[in-house]
Formats: C-alpha cells, sequence, structure tokens
C-alpha cells in the first residue's frame, strides 16, 4: 500500500491494467484473495525468471501499439504504383466542365448569330429543282445491276462458262461504280449532299454486289470439286460452319439465286453475303420504336447543330486562310474542332448504333455487332478495325486474307486497304463538290506512318490520346481544305449569299 502511497497516478493505472490484464487470463478467479495483491509489471516477471517483453525484443500489448504507430508504408493515390483506379468523381467532373463550357459557347453563338436553324434550307440541300430529282432517280436505278448480278450468276450455273460470267460480272460492277460518277458530272441541278447520298448508295451497292459474286463464286468451286460426291443441291460448308449446323431451313446453293434473296441481301445491315444469315426469332416493337425516335431526334439534331455552329465557323474560317494568318488558321481550326468532332460522334451514334439497329431488327437480322470498342483504341490500326465493322468485315474477308493467300505480304495488303479506303473516302468527297483536290485520299494514306508512329512511340493511355488527338484535329483540317478550295471556286473571294457547301 505504501507503493499506491508514493506514486499513486502512474501505479494506479499500472494496478488497474495489470488487474485487467489478469482478469482477462483468468488469474483472480477461484476465490483467491491474494490475486489482487500479487506484485505485476517486471517485478513478478523478474521473481519468476522471466523477461518482459521489452527485453525479449518483442512487441507490448496490441493497444499500445495501435495508440503510438499512426503510418505504414503506402503510396499516394494518384501514384501510379498505387494501384488506385476508381477516379469516378473526376470522370464526373470532367463530364459538368464539358457541359458547362459547351453550354458558354452555345449561349454566345446564340447572341452573336441568332437563330440560324432554317428547315426550309434543309430541303434545299437536296433538292436544286422542285421538278428534277436526279439523285433520286440514280438511287432507284440501282435496282438493274441488282438484277444483271443475279441473272449473270444464275447463267455462269450452266448456260454461260465461268470466264465469260467474270467479264460480265466486271462490267456490271464498273457501271456501278462510275455510271453515278458520270451522271453528276453531267448534270448540274445535283446538290453536294444529294450526290454524297447517291455515291454512298452506290459504294454499298458496289461491296454488296462484289461479296455476292464472291461468295457464289466459292460455292461452285467447291460444288465442282465434289462433283462426283455431292448432289447440285449442295450447301456450302464455308458458311454452315459460321452459321452452325445445317437445318431443315437452311438454303442450299443454287438454290439461293432468286431475286428475293438477293434484295433481302441488299436491304440487310451488312456488306458480307451469306446463303443463310442468322436471324432473330421476332420483331420486337418497344426496340424499334426507342431506335426510329432516336433516328429522328438525333437527325434533326444533326442538322440544327450543322447550321447553327459548324456553317458560321467554317465561314469566318475562309478570311484566315485568304490571308494566310498562320496564328488565325490554327484558332479557326481549333475553334472548328470541338463542333465538328460533336458531330462526328452524334452521326456515329445516329447510324451504327440507331439506323442500323432499327434496319436489323426490321428484318430479323441476328448479327448486330455493327461496332467495337473503338473508343478504348491504344492504336490506330485498332481504331480503324473496331469502329467499322461491316466494312472491316468486307476487307478482311474480300480483299486481305484473298491477297495474302496470293502469297502477298501483311504489309502490303495492309497497305492496299488503307489504298481502296482512300480511294472511297476521295470517291464520296470529290465527286459531289466537283472538283480534285485529294486531301481525303491523302488523309487516309497518311494513317499508315501515324498508325506505325503511333505503335512504336506510344503506349496504353498515351496511346489511346494519341488515337483522339488526331480523330479531333485531323478531320476539321480536311474539312477546312475542301471548304476553302470549294470557296475559291465557286465564288472567287465574294461573300456568298448562302452557307458554303450547303447551296
Amino acid at each position: 500500500m505504501d507503493a499506491v502511497d508514493r506514486r499513486p497516478g502512474s501505479l494506479k493505472r499500472r494496478s488497474t491494467f495489470c488487474g485487467a490484464q489478469q482478469v482477462a487470463d483468468g488469474r483472480d478467479g477461484g476465490g483467491d484473495d491474494d490475486a489482487g495483491e500479487r506484485p505485476c509489471g517486471r517485478s513478478e516477471e523478474k521473481k519468476k525468471g522471466r523477461k518482459s517483453p521489452g527485453e525479449r525484443g518483442e512487441r507490448g500489448p496490441p493497444g499500445d501499439t495501435l495508440r503510438l504507430s499512426c503510418h505504414k508504408l503506402q503510396e499516394s493515390l494518384l501514384s501510379s504504383a498505387s494501384g488506385y483506379s476508381n477516379y469516378r468523381g473526376i470522370l464526373n467532373w470532367c463530364v459538368i466542365m464539358l457541359v458547362l463550357s459547351n453550354a458558354r459557347l452555345f449561349l454566345e453563338n446564340l447572341l452573336k448569330y441568332g437563330i440560324l436553324v432554317d428547315p426550309i434550307q434543309v430541303i434545299s440541300l437536296f433538292l436544286k429543282d422542285p421538278y428534277r430529282w436526279p439523285a433520286a432517280c440514280l438511287v432507284i436505278g440501282k435496282g438493274v445491276c441488282v438484277c444483271v448480278c443475279v441473272c449473270v450468276c444464275v447463267c455462269v450455273c450452266g448456260a454461260i462458262g465461268e470466264n465469260v460470267g467474270i467479264i460480265i460480272h466486271s462490267i456490271n460492277l464498273s457501271t456501278v461504280l462510275f455510271f453515278p460518277v458520270a451522271t453528276l458530272l453531267m448534270v448540274n441541278s445535283v446538290t453536294p449532299v444529294g450526290g454524297v447520298l447517291a455515291l454512298a448508295v452506290y459504294t454499298i451497292l458496289f461491296l454488296k454486289l462484289y461479296s455476292y459474286k464472291d461468295v457464289n463464286k466459292w460455292c461452285r468451286e467447291i460444288q465442282h470439286a465434289k462433283a462426283l460426291s455431292m448432289s447440285r443441291s449442295f450447301s456450302c460448308p464455308t458458311v454452315q460452319r459460321l452459321n452452325g449446323a445445317a437445318s431443315r431451313s437452311q438454303v442450299h446453293y443454287p438454290g439461293n439465286l432468286t431475286h428475293r434473296d438477293m434484295y433481302y441481301f441488299v436491304f440487310a445491315p451488312t456488306l458480307c453475303y451469306e446463303l443463310n444469315f442468322p436471324r432473330s426469332p421476332r420483331i420486337r416493337k418497344r426496340f424499334l420504336l426507342r431506335r426510329l425516335f432516336e433516328m429522328l431526334f438525333f437527325m434533326q439534331l444533326l442538322v440544327g447543330l450543322i447550321q447553327q455552329w459548324m456553317v458560321p465557323t467554317i465561314q469566318n474560317s475562309m478570311k484566315p486562310f485568304q490571308d494566310m494568318d498562320y496564328s488565325r488558321m490554327i484558332e479557326r481550326l481549333l475553334k472548328l474542332a470541338v463542333p465538328n468532332h460533336f458531330i462526328w460522334l452524334i452521326f456515329f451514334y445516329w447510324f451504327f448504333h440507331s439506323s442500323l439497329n432499327f434496319v436489323a431488327e426490321l428484318m430479323q437480322f441476328g448479327d448486330r455487332e455493327f461496332y467495337r470498342d473503338w473508343w478504348n483504341s491504344e492504336t490506330i490500326t485498332y481504331f480503324w478495325q473496331n469502329w467499322n465493322i461491316p466494312v472491316h468485315k468486307w476487307c478482311l474477308r474480300h480483299f486481305y486474307k484473298p491477297m495474302l493467300k496470293r502469297g502477298m505480304s501483311k504489309w502490303v495488303g495492309q497497305t492496299a486497304v488503307f489504298l481502296i479506303s482512300a480511294f472511297f473516302h476521295e470517291y464520296l468527297v470529290s465527286v459531289p463538290l466537283k472538283m480534285f483536290r485529294l486531301w481525303a485520299f491523302m488523309g487516309m494514306m497518311a494513317q499508315l506512318p501515324l498508325a506505325w508512329l503511333v505503335g512504336r512511340v506510344f503506349q496504353g493511355n498515351y496511346g489511346n490520346a494519341a488515337v483522339w488527338i488526331s480523330l479531333i484535329i485531323g478531320q476539321p483540317i480536311a474539312v477546312l481544305m475542301y471548304v476553302h478550295d470549294y470557296y475559291v471556286l465557286h465564288y472567287g473571294g465574294e461573300e456568298p449569299a448562302a452557307p458554303v457547301l450547303l447551296s
């Protein structure tokens, strides 16, 4: 008791802790009256010949450790070594800042130009003369080439030889490609927008007829190779492997050579022909109505944004180009990059998701993979392989792989694919504008060295950023080049009465 009187504060706390520890250890039970008077701490351990935890090099009680230590080995959250990946709050902040920034630009545009959206002008984009519809007549006339293709495939089965069929197919495909070009160049009443739509329809038809010709040729080759063991109603095994096991409802070659089968393929949202397409079991009406609403809404939004936001920016960019004021040109380019890229993203969703899914649902077409995750592209090559799946499948099936089978290297095959893509890009732009500057062609061919550079220098997120920068900056450059040339060619430096490219 004298120890308690000499140092009451510390020893009372020590006695309390030791007593609690003894209770936890079961040393105070059993009615032992001397348990509370036992010496504790180091004196008891010394009497029993034991060392304290500190002398043995061990840690003390857990409570003391937690009370004395508040640090541990760890990295900052924003360091790459931390492994932290939940940046949802920062993503929300970016979205809010994006909305606020574009809202400011939208208000600034309204205050400066007023409301420029004009529904009547939209009609004039497609029709220059209300009594003459040359672009629509071109689209209707494509049915002749479709019928010729089916008839040739039927005749090749027995009436005419393979070589004669190849010659007729070549003439028919050349007609599909160059007849609308001659029409647009000779007829002055075709507007640029109407010409682009007509050429786009004929380009799609060209790719479809080429695929139709190839697949039927492959089926004939397999049929002739197994003519001794197979009947005339042989079904192409390559198509069966793609579509699964054969069933009673499957179409067999040459039973597919009908106008009904051909026109289903013409309107189906694909460029690659098969004898038996995957089909969905039914038409989902709610899904169809949602896609239809999206098509109508985003079409109006696209036209409104082009008239209200993009056209004034393009018109204000002509003077810096004429004066060769490079600082102002760069400023105009960056100002055009935002609306151009925003409109391109809306167009992607409108066409590849809303429109193609609407057509696929209406026709019960089962393969809905029209795009992949191109927004995660870390290389230029990955972007071009995943943003337009129908074209990618066609190039791979009918152009790239046949070149490899003929002994070409992969590099030559890739270059050839970019070459044909560059040709069609220039085809769709230069012919409707009736001027040949090769800006689209050179822009597509520039993707080859750009793909090599991005693949070698940038990796991961840096590669993805490089892909986005090329998309955001590259397209406005081509737009300004074509608009400037069109402006100089048609207006000679005078201020146009109507928006450039829309008149």
